[in-house]
């Protein structure tokens, strides 16, 4: 139902503000225009769509030469970046798990840009096993999976270049650390799943056509890697017929099964298992639709556990044999509860790992489905982990909150003995602070859970600097959870505030549903609400707030301030979803219409997403606040162009003295594998620019 007129990229436009004295790039203007139902749009900076044009990186280049300047001049940047960069400086070690005759972990000595992978012999004689440091001099090559053959002896890692998606994967012999084959490359969205220890199973795309940062990616095949083989060799064991975006193997833990997981959009997905103790058996359906959330979490034998939340919008696991496992048989083992399930094994029992108002609770059941205990947490917060081998004397997990560093402590599953394993040493009085739990009131009267941190003592005056952070989608939850970043911004007399909105997975799928599709203006309805409340209880005012998210919460952020640019003082929208009438255009992007629905499905749809749309949505003659948008010149999976449109709307039709900026990280991502250099100088960066806007001409009196 969509035309598109031919482009004709003619007209420039230089964008200069006397009144806040920068002159921003020219950022020519096209005349595309896009017919969706018989309504036109105009899309005239759909050239900056283009990351291979020499034009485009012109102008990256560009804006980052503004913005730069821009952040160069704030005199207090250089003295947040000591103190970020000292409160960052601790050391930070994993939980370590065994493979073979060694023991792993992670260890990084405070200021690498990419953790270590250690191990220990039986000697107790530490070495390196892997160090991401030396994959590239800038450290923008990062770690992006490690997993091991059933002995032990061989592993196969991930590498993402420049934070993208894409993926190579080196296989090693474990004990010599040498690489023993040639490298897999076009490996997206996958894990290693090891069968003994000949081979492994790993999912990805044909390689697109065009960039591979931007084009669409929607054929999502799972692969069997025999060693000793090329890649082109490479048997294709699911998606080669049927066409699905998200495919996905994992082997249980016995070596029996493979378990094939299926997917249209980020929400529901088909289950299927294969048995791998016969030659040629069929892959055995188990779910043949897209209307719930399953995985096989676990097997004892032929018996099999699975995580649902089929009839059970807030997950259940239940039991079936795999001779006959469609789910009409299925029967529970942990039943559905008011509270949010997500469940692990290891050490030979189940966790059942609760969220209730966005903090964590949990429960010890054996494999008869009989409750042992409640694992004692040390406070109110998040903890994870509880995952093992079945025969594991010894489990880990980790336990944050918004004023607690992450510890891990270790836990003997049988005697429910447990006690700190590593805790870390940071420059941070925890005990000065406190967080507050709030519900307020959103637009349609639905209550809404918020956590509230900050400096005991802390007046409210309405003139605290207040962050506001939301994300709203994806069943995705935020749950309490300690940041190097914000206790800077608490120690500078900041406010921390994180509203739980719909959209997300806080209160299972009914609350994830009521924030997707027609519904999504929830979602920021939600975020408004969150921001007076701070105002009429005086934590903060306009004058000191500002809102920030990234990905889906970048969308937050963008739809937020463009309906209500009144509210807050300061804009930080991170590789956000700006331009919702063509994002499933682009490499994955069609996976998430569950969440969004598209402007291709209908007319209704359409129009609704116009409304909300961040880059339809800028208007002339109106005052936004100050905005810093982020992003990264080689994220493929929002794609930076999102953000460039947005910021170029912005910069042609921003009234008033209010900067508008957008930072590109050049060789950089998403998000996941950012060295620590770069990602203290962002945080420093997001935080002088906020402060500087709300008025501050040095750091706050602590």
């Amino acid at each position: 139902m969509k035309k598109t007129f031919l482009i004709m990229a003619i007209t420039t436009a230089g964008i200069s503000f006397a009144q806040n004295k920068i002159q921003y790039p020219e950022t020519k203007k096209g005349e595309t225009v896009d017919v969706y139902f018989d309504t036109k749009v105009n899309d005239p900076y759909r050239w900056l769509e283009d990351d291979k044009s020499a034009e485009t990186g012109a102008w990256v280049k560009a804006q980052n030469e503004v913005t730069y300047g821009y952040l160069d001049k704030i005199p207090f940047r250089e003295e947040l970046k000591k103190r970020m960069e000292k409160l960052w400086n601790y050391e930070k070690i994993s939980a370590p798990f065994v493979e073979g005759k060694f023991t792993y972990y992670s260890k990084n000595n405070g200021l690498q840009n990419q953790s270590v992978i250690y191990r220990k012999g039986k000697d107790g004689k530490e070495e390196v096993f892997l160090d991401p440091n030396t994959f590239s001099k800038d450290g923008t090559t990062s770690l992006g999976g490690l997993n091991f053959s059933k002995d032990g002896n061989k592993a196969a890692y991930a590498i993402s270049e420049g934070g993208s998606d894409w993926r190579k994967v080196i296989i090693i012999d474990a004990l010599s650390k040498k690489a023993i084959e040639d490298t897999l490359v076009d490996v997206k969205f996958s894990g290693v799943a090891w069968h003994g220890n000949e081979g492994f199973y790993y999912s990805s795309y044909d390689k697109p056509k065009g960039s591979e940062l931007s084009a669409k990616t929607d054929q999502h095949k799972l692969y069997y890697h025999k060693l000793g083989t090329s890649q082109k060799e490479d048997k294709v064991i699911f998606g080669a017929d049927q066409k699905r975006r998200y495919v996905g193997g994992y082997v249980t833990e016995d070596n029996k099964y493979l378990v094939i997981s299926a997917a249209n959009s980020t929400y529901g997905n088909e289950l299927y298992i294969k048995d791998l103790t016969k030659a040629n058996s069929p892959i055995v359906t188990i779910v043949d639709n897209f209307n719930s959330s399953n995985q096989i979490i676990e097997n004892e034998g032929t018996k099999l556990f699975i995580e649902t939340d089929l009839n059970a919008p807030n997950t259940r696991v239940v039991t079936v044999d795999v001779s006959n496992p469609k789910p009409e048989n299925w029967k529970d083992f942990i039943k559905e509860t008011q509270n949010i399930l997500s469940p692990s094994t290891g050490g030979g029992f189940f966790f059942a790992n609760y969220t209730k108002d966005a903090v964590s609770f949990v429960q010890q059941y054996d494999y008869n489905g009989k409750l042992v205990r409640e694992i004692k947490l040390p406070a109110i917060g998040t903890a994870g982990g509880f995952g093992g081998k079945k025969d594991e004397k010894t489990l880990y997990y980790s336990f944050t909150n918004y004023t607690t560093p992450g510890t891990i402590y270790s836990l003997e599953p049988k005697s429910g003995k447990s006690e700190v394993y590593q805790k870390p040493v940071v420059d941070f009085k925890s005990e000065d602070y406190e967080s507050k739990q709030v519900f307020y009131t959103s637009k349609d009267g639905t209550k809404i859970p918020m956590i509230i941190t900050y400096k005991k003592g802390t007046k409210l005056d309405g003139k605290n600097p207040t962050i506001l952070y939301g994300y709203g989608g994806f069943n995705i939850s935020l749950t309490p959870s300690f940041s190097i970043a914000n206790a800077v911004w608490l120690e500078n007399g900041g406010v921390y505030a994180v509203a739980n909105l719909r959209g997300g997975g806080e209160y299972g799928k009914k609350w994830h549903d009521a924030g997707t599709k027609l519904q999504k203006q929830n979602v920021f309805d939600d975020f408004i609400a969150a921001g007076e409340y701070l105002i009429a209880q005086k934590y903060t005012s306009s004058d000191f707030l500002a809102i920030r998210g990234g990905s889906n919460g970048g969308l937050l952020v963008g739809a937020t301030m463009t309906q209500r640019p009144d509210l807050m003082k300061v804009a930080l929208p991170a590789v956000g979803v700006m331009d919702m009438l063509r994002y499933h255009t682009f490499t994955a992007g069609a996976g998430w219409a569950y969440d969004y629905g598209t402007s291709q499905d209908n007319k209704e749809m359409f129009e609704y997403l116009k409304g909300y749309s961040p880059v339809q949505n800028v208007k002339k003659g109106v005052q936004y606040p100050a905005t810093m948008v982020t992003t990264g010149d080689h994220d493929d999976r929002v794609v930076p162009a999102h953000s460039f449109k947005f910021a170029a709307e912005l910069q042609e039709k921003q009234t008033g003295p209010n900067p508008v900026l957008i930072r590109i990280d050049v060789k950089a991502g998403h998000g996941a594998g950012k060295s620590v250099a770069a990602t203290i100088q962002e945080n420093v960066d997001i935080q002088a620019f906020t402060l500087y806007n709300m008025g501050f001409k040095a750091l706050p009196k602590k």
